[in-house]
């Protein structure tokens, strides 16, 4: 069995405890020190933090579109409807939130909403058993609708009207 001194031998900073690089790398920018910065972690780290907020944008899309497409075609969605009409809000708003510090994912969000749309289907259809076929090949709302925290599906099923949202 090794120490963890054992296993930090040779190691670097960035390897041993990452908060204390970060926190290292913060402190040498900000005091000019350029000459001593870990550019070859801090280049894999900052290119990191963009594919982190890419993954992040298509996973709250994929939530809100599989939640729309239970509350559209799953037979007895009321019995889910507030969890489900939850998820969707909170999605939206973590969607809203992610574009809001990163406009330039507007154009990646309608690059990718069409994968997004068969991941969604793919997880409505292992979360409700229905047959993929209930699904429409072609997403059933607008990039706008699943943004909209006004929309809703079959709202007029549920009772719903814009004075209960």
């Amino acid at each position: 069995m090794t120490t963890p001194s054992e296993t930090q031998v040779g190691a670097t900073q960035y390897e041993v405890d990452f908060v204390s690089w970060v926190e290292q790398q913060a402190a040498l920018l900000k005091e000019g020190r350029l000459s001593e910065l870990d550019v070859t972690n801090l280049m894999e780290e900052v290119e990191e933090l963009g594919r982190s907020e890419k993954r992040a944008l298509r996973s709250q899309l994929i939530r809100v579109i599989k939640h729309l497409l239970k509350l559209n075609y799953q037979p007895n969605a009321f019995y889910y409807l507030n969890s489900w009409r939850s998820s969707i809000a909170e999605g939206r708003t973590q969607l809203k939130l992610i574009l809001q510090d990163s406009p330039s994912l507007k154009p990646y969000l309608a690059e990718v909403f069409a994968d997004c749309y068969q991941d969604a289907v793919t997880e409505a259809v292992t979360e409700t058993r229905l047959l993929k076929k209930t699904f429409p090949l072609k997403y059933p709302y607008s990039q706008e609708q699943v943004l909209d925290p006004m929309f809703l599906p079959r709202a007029d099923t549920f009772n719903d009207t814009a004075e209960d949202r």
